[in-house]
């Protein structure tokens, strides 16, 4: 069963930000994850929720995704984007 991960970025850093996102895309695709959803406009429909930026990651599974998110690899990438600003993730498990 597929798993997504849903991530609300607030950024502070821009230039750390894009340095993130340009290697950010081969560790995903390296554990089997696409990129469904990477910022874009978005319109609140309920509640007062106002996210700035959305991302939304498809993996394989759950532990493709926890092997990803734990993985020597993404740790690097992970701290940069902890620096470039403030963020919010779950792991939700779905069906493809």
């Amino acid at each position: 069963m597929a798993a997504y991960f849903i991530v609300e970025i607030d950024t502070v850093d821009q230039d750390l930000m894009a340095e993130y996102r340009k290697h950010t895309p081969a560790a995903v695709e390296a554990f089997g994850g696409r990129f469904l959803v990477r910022g874009g406009a978005s319109e609140t429909l309920e509640g007062d929720w106002h996210p700035k930026r959305l991302v939304v990651l498809e993996f394989p599974s759950l532990d493709a995704a926890k092997s990803f998110y734990h993985s020597d690899q993404y740790k690097p990438l992970l701290e940069m984007r902890m620096k470039a600003g403030q963020s919010r993730l779950v792991l939700v498990e779905g069906a493809l």
